[in-house]
């Protein structure tokens, strides 16, 4: 059966890959602001709800237009103490301000995952990890935005564990998979428990 990510992280696709998925992509257009908003008025706006619901409208949206494959959707909440959450920056001044806020204290990274086939979801699964910033300088945190650039703005935070952002941070409890934005073990079992991969 053909997988299609919905999806188009950079980083997603690249764990794929290394994982030795067969897989195409495909944008999903939704529009996560409207469905954030929609949560929050229902009350449903707890981090990891908001995460499950994200992938699981992506993987939807690419499933009613091709109903014969195997959609894969997912999304990443950064979340701190009280439900607060964060969205990618506009721009580095917006990183810069993220990390700041971010800066010696624990935040957590929710990465959710959801399958779709023939336009209904048929699996989801969240998973969570808690994230240890440390009390970085204003000098380092001028440094870090200068050598990391544009490339900031694409994750939620202003950072990439697994590049300089590795750097930013005292300790990370979690999976290394859901950190970068996809639970991908549970996603490599569920695949191959479909067919999609070879037992």
């Amino acid at each position: 059966m053909l997988l299609i990510l919905a999806s188009t992280s950079a980083s997603r696709k690249a764990m794929l890959r290394a994982a030795g998925v067969p897989f195409e992509v495909q944008a999903p257009g939704v529009d996560e602001d409207e469905v954030r908003e929609a949560l929050k008025a229902e009350g449903e706006g707890k981090p990891a709800r908001v995460a499950e619901t994200l992938a699981e409208h992506k993987a939807l949206r690419v499933s009613r237009r091709f109903p014969d494959a195997l959609v894969l959707g997912s999304d990443q909440v950064l979340a701190l103490p009280g439900d607060v959450m964060f969205e990618k920056p506009q721009n580095l001044a917006e990183a810069g301000e993220q990390l700041r806020q971010l800066r010696g204290r624990d935040h957590w990274l929710i990465s959710a995952a959801a399958l779709a086939c023939g336009g209904a979801v048929v699996w989801r699964t969240v998973d969570e990890a808690r994230m240890q910033m440390r009390d970085f300088s204003d000098a380092f945190l001028e440094r870090y935005l200068a050598v990391g650039g544009p490339e900031l703005l694409t994750s939620v935070g202003g950072y990439q564990l697994e590049a300089l952002g590795g750097q930013l941070f005292l300790k990370a409890d979690g999976d290394h998979f859901t950190v970068r934005g996809l639970p991908l073990l549970p996603v490599l079992d569920e695949l191959r428990r479909r067919g999609v991969l070879s037992e």
